[in-house]
């Protein structure tokens, strides 16, 4: 209805939608009028399909972990209580906000050194140096002929005991010159911890605003709920076009391997369901123009 600042740059130009625990949010709104229950969750499938749906307050079977409420500003924070990453399990003890606005995951000092330390420490491909175009810091390259490479797992266990294996903590690029990376979307952040979209991939969580819990259940965000209701509108289960975001520039093609997962490097040349061609250079201006927006957006959220 009324937008200014900085969200007319180019932001978000549709504007936002409030999903906070502030009662102007929509599901803040549609609780108080008795339309839906006091709680939501977000479905972001590994491909790219997301759902939202309010009023849904999970499964018995989900994780959880509580809400941090002593904060002057209430947002969906928790408390995470260790880290694994491939065979090393460390002891931790910090807060983050969940948000679903950020889209990578920001982390400060000493939860950033710890997962990055030690997944430095155990991968198998050499560390390049970090690329200006790109806010992660820990990026590896492979060899030319390279057409597998090995991911840690990486979990996080909150307060409670339930741990949060992360489907996918990498990004993979495309380079101009024609070689391939893959960096650990993590983000080395100067004040709060931020657990982003990239880290809830293959999930639906849940935001229980009347347990004040946070829930999480593996999810592929098709198992839609057509049984329960009948507003749920169909979806067409196909491959994300060119555009759809981050996710379109990672491999394709995973399959399991002991602890670890064996990943298939991405055809550079891939075609839509339209038939049309992405080429290399424009796979990495797509993902570099993906990277400063999430970048802008994650200031945005801070300075607010």
């Amino acid at each position: 209805m009324k937008q200014t600042g900085a969200i007319l740059n180019g932001a978000a130009p549709n504007g936002l939608f409030g999903l906070g625990m502030g009662n102007i949010s929509v599901p803040s709104v549609l609780a108080s009028k008795g339309l839906a229950a006091n709680s939501f969750s977000l479905c972001f499938g590994a491909d790219g399909i997301g759902r939202i749906d309010f009023g849904d307050k999970g499964s018995l079977d989900q994780g959880e972990t509580p809400f941090n409420l002593e904060q002057t500003h209430q947002t969906y924070n928790i408390s995470l209580t260790g880290i694994t990453v491939g065979n090393k399990n460390i002891d931790v003890d910090f807060t983050a906000i969940v948000d679903s606005g950020t889209s990578f995951t920001y982390l400060n000092d000493p939860a950033y050194k710890v997962i990055t330390e030690n997944f430095n420490s155990q991968a198998q491909e050499l560390r390049i140096q970090p690329m200006v175009q790109v806010p992660f810091e820990y990026c590896y390259g492979l060899r030319v002929n390279q057409t597998y490479f090995q991911i840690l797992d990486v979990n996080l266990m909150m307060k409670g005991g339930n741990q949060f294996y992360l489907f996918d903590p990498i990004i993979t690029l495309s380079l101009p010159d024609g070689s391939t990376a893959y960096c650990l979307a993590v983000v080395k952040s100067g004040d709060v911890n931020i657990i982003g979209q990239n880290f809830m991939t293959g999930y639906q969580v849940v935001f229980d605003r009347e347990k004040m819990v946070l829930g999480w259940k593996p999810s592929d965000c098709y198992d839609s709920k057509e049984s329960k209701s009948k507003t749920i509108l169909p979806i067409n289960k196909q491959r994300p076009t060119e555009g759809s975001g981050p996710t379109s520039g990672l491999p394709e093609d995973t399959r399991e391997n002991g602890n670890d997962t064996i990943r298939s490097t991405p055809d550079f040349t891939s075609s839509t369901s339209a038939g049309n061609y992405v080429t290399k250079s424009l796979t990495f201006f797509c993902q570099l123009v993906a990277v400063l927006f999430f970048l802008y957006s994650h200031y945005l959220i801070i300075s607010s």
